[in-house]
């Protein structure tokens, strides 16, 4: 990830890193439900206290539990959707970039719309 915060010109501290759960799951496996939100209290708390203007969504997994399970990433990246005052961009996740490398530009597309909305 700091690649790709360098490459839009942002510096690691300059970004608060969250994640929906906080325990990486058993084999890297994406969480389960009983999982997610059993830490979805903590992460609020985060956003509360941290006070984002834009939070970037990395992967469906995010973008399922924070803006509804009626959201499917390939349809929702790239694409800027609000809630309660904070503007969300779904993109991919980085470990869906190293499965497919073609990914890559998307990804980087999704980081420019941020920077350009954060330098308005």
């Amino acid at each position: 990830m700091n690649l790709a915060f360098q490459a839009i010109g942002l510096k690691r501290e300059e970004v608060y890193i969250a994640n929906i759960v906080k325990c990486r799951p058993p084999g890297n496996r994406n969480p389960e439900e009983d999982e997610c939100e059993a830490c979805m209290n903590y992460l609020r708390n985060q956003v509360i206290l941290v006070k984002p203007e834009i939070i970037v969504l990395l992967g469906s997994v995010a973008l399922k539990h924070i803006l509804g399970k009626e959201y499917g990433i390939t349809a929702s990246r790239g694409k800027w959707m609000e809630k309660k005052g904070i503007k969300y961009m779904p993109t991919w996740h980085p470990a869906a970039l190293l499965r497919d490398e073609t990914k890559k530009i998307d990804f980087a597309n999704d980081l420019q719309l941020v920077m350009k909305e954060l330098n308005k």
